[in-house]
């Protein structure tokens, strides 16, 4: 029976993950290193579980609201005002979901009619541009470099606008290169994006993982911007919650309750244990977040030292929990390095190219493990490196 003919055409283009299609071989090999998912080794702070756990034995196990609890609404205002200076009212203005992943396809399926354009930077978080395709946008990647510490550059972005440019996507800090974007590149990104009329979706999901003491700075909170952003967050990386998938957005009443349709009708609404977990997280769990980022960026130092020893040229990353260190010098491709690395040393890392063609000469290595599994696998790699070709 020749199923194709039953696929939808937007869904049967779409190429399966790079990440997901590479640990497919992780899986059936034994003694592995992964510094590939992007997850941390932390297991989620016992007072978060205990709510959880709390919620259950309470017999607090049906649905919420379509929005979310209005308690974690509450919360998320709170968290977001200390934290980022926005003001968001939780009655209409917050959507919990599950996990940001869940929040992006809102907005976009929310925002993006048929060929609309959405931009984004690349390398890039691998469900962006399927993730516009699945809304019927047209994605439009513009490349960011090595030598702006993959910063995305306004001039470059304004290459790019067309009068069918709906929707500009940022990721700072970003996966997998760790790039940020401090106050100074921001302003003349929302300049144009005002000037344009672009709507913003602003997936913050890493801001709490910035190191040399640098202060993330919302696009929402600059003149003119938090009208036409939605701002997108999470619990996944910064309290150690990826298997809780609570997700939010925050954005305008109108876009929050076009948002909200989609919602109701596909999910309905978030786990309830994991929205009263999501709530001591955010009131309670500060202390957590910065112990664990202490130690995030301590690995980071390390294996950044260690890589540019070893010979891959790697620039240290600002935020998130990732390196991407260049391997062209080996004369391998990226999936040439990843695959050959993995068979022979038994360390698995994410070639660059999952990330869109700009990835291409590149790996990314996740040091959300422990200090012992990072000393080791760079060793294997250098022993790797020193016999490649």
């Amino acid at each position: 029976m020749d199923f194709s003919k039953y696929i939808a055409d937007h869904v049967r283009d779409i190429p399966r993950s790079g990440i997901r299609d590479f640990f497919e071989v992780v899986q059936s090999m034994t003694d592995v290193i992964s510094l590939g998912i992007g997850e941390p080794d932390y297991v989620t702070p016992w007072r978060i579980r205990e709510a959880a756990i709390f919620s259950m034995e309470k017999g607090r196990t049906g649905y919420t609201s379509n929005l979310g609890l209005p308690k974690l609404r509450q919360s998320i205002a709170a968290y977001l005002r200390r934290r980022v200076r926005l003001h968001y009212v939780p009655e209409n203005e917050i959507l919990v979901g599950v996990g940001v992943s869940e929040c992006l396809d809102l907005a976009l399926r929310a925002l993006i009619n048929p060929g609309d354009e959405v931009i984004f930077h690349e390398p890039s978080y691998v469900s962006y541009n399927p993730s516009v395709m699945l809304a019927y946008g047209k994605p439009i990647p513009v490349r960011t470099s090595e030598a702006h510490n993959f910063r995305l550059l306004p001039e470059e972005v304004e290459k790019v606008i067309t009068p069918r440019s709906k929707a500009l996507l940022l990721s700072f800090p970003t996966n997998p290169t760790g790039g940020i974007l401090r106050r100074e590149d921001l302003i003349p990104i929302a300049e144009l994006c005002v000037k344009h009329d672009l709507v913003v979706l602003a997936d913050e999901i890493y801001s709490e993982l910035m190191y040399d003491s640098a202060e993330h700075v919302s696009i929402a909170s600059l003149p003119g911007m938090r009208d036409r952003t939605v701002v997108l967050n999470g619990c996944s990386k910064s309290f150690a919650m990826t298997g809780f998938r609570v997700g939010y957005a925050c954005a305008p009443a109108p876009i929050i309750e076009a948002m909200m349709k989609i919602h109701q009708y596909a999910i309905m609404c978030a786990s309830i244990m994991s929205q009263e977990a999501a709530i001591e997280a955010l009131d309670h769990c500060q202390s957590e977040v910065t112990t664990m980022r202490s130690d995030y960026e301590r690995r980071r130092n390390f294996v950044v030292n260690r890589l540019n020893e070893i010979g891959l040229a790697c620039h240290s990353p600002a935020g998130t929990f990732y390196t991407f260190p260049k391997i062209s010098a080996t004369g391998l491709t990226s999936t040439e390095f990843s695959l050959k690395l993995l068979r022979t040393k038994h360390v698995a890392v994410v070639p660059g190219t999952a990330f869109g063609p700009s990835g291409e000469g590149y790996v990314r290595c996740c040091f959300a493990t422990g200090m012992d599994k990072l000393k080791e696998a760079m060793n294997r790699i250098e022993e790797f490196v020193q016999g490649a070709p």
